[in-house]
């Protein structure tokens, strides 16, 4: 059994999509980051940056912090979504770290200033904004020849799909990135994907793409 200490953010919903791909049995459980929760000692005891999501795997005796770092554990263990070795391996690693060292702060600094501080810095917003559209365009071009990010479909497209499904919050239209759309729209109808996405709870249908 797998504890998960999550909340309904895109960095959450990577961890709790691939488990469901993967038919681990977990528990999830809230941390409601809204409210602090995230400082509590007990979670710090597992995350101990105060950042969700975080894991226990009672198999191993293992916990860990940091999303990207799940992933690839929980690939490992399992032998699914990263390739053992060789190019196709460091490919999905490639575009993990495009994710969590670009794609999703940036976007994240956009969601701070296009949605929930509007009007405070227009340099802010502006910056954010066409530093958004270049990331998108950067995957628009992988994806215009490619069915997934790295390959087989992998723990990559996992990390990147929850950041684009806020794609409306970054002032995003995804019929500007056709080839974003129809991989956003592919990953969106598998069904592990939709149960992931309402993990620790539902609060919004999957944005439509």
């Amino acid at each position: 059994m797998i504890d998960l200490y999550t909340w309904t953010t895109p960095n959450g919903r990577k961890v709790s999509i691939l488990l469901e791909e993967l038919g681990l049995p977990y528990r999830a459980h809230a941390i409601d980051i809204t409210n602090g929760e995230q400082f509590a000692p007990d979670f710090l005891a597992v995350g101990p940056n105060n950042k969700i999501p975080a894991i226990v795997d009672h198999e191993t005796g293992i916990s860990l912090m940091e999303s990207g770092a799940i992933l690839v554990y929980l690939a490992d263990k399992t032998g699914q979504f990263l390739a053992r070795e060789g190019e196709e391996r460091y490919r999905a690693i490639e575009w993990l770290m495009w994710q969590m060292g670009g794609f999703g702060p940036m976007l994240g600094q956009a969601h701070h200033f296009l949605k929930y501080n509007a009007g405070k810095s227009q340099y802010a917003e502006d910056r954010y904004r066409e530093e958004a559209r270049r990331l998108y365009g950067v995957l628009e071009k992988r994806l215009s020849g490619h069915a997934h990010v790295a390959g087989d479909y992998s723990i990559a497209d996992m990390a990147i799909w929850p950041w684009v499904s806020r794609h409306e919050w970054q002032e995003i239209d995804l019929s500007d990135f056709p080839a974003v759309r129809r991989w956003y729209r592919e990953l969106a109808s598998r069904p592990a994907v939709q149960k992931g996405y309402h993990v620790p709870k539902y609060t919004n249908d999957i944005p439509q793409g």
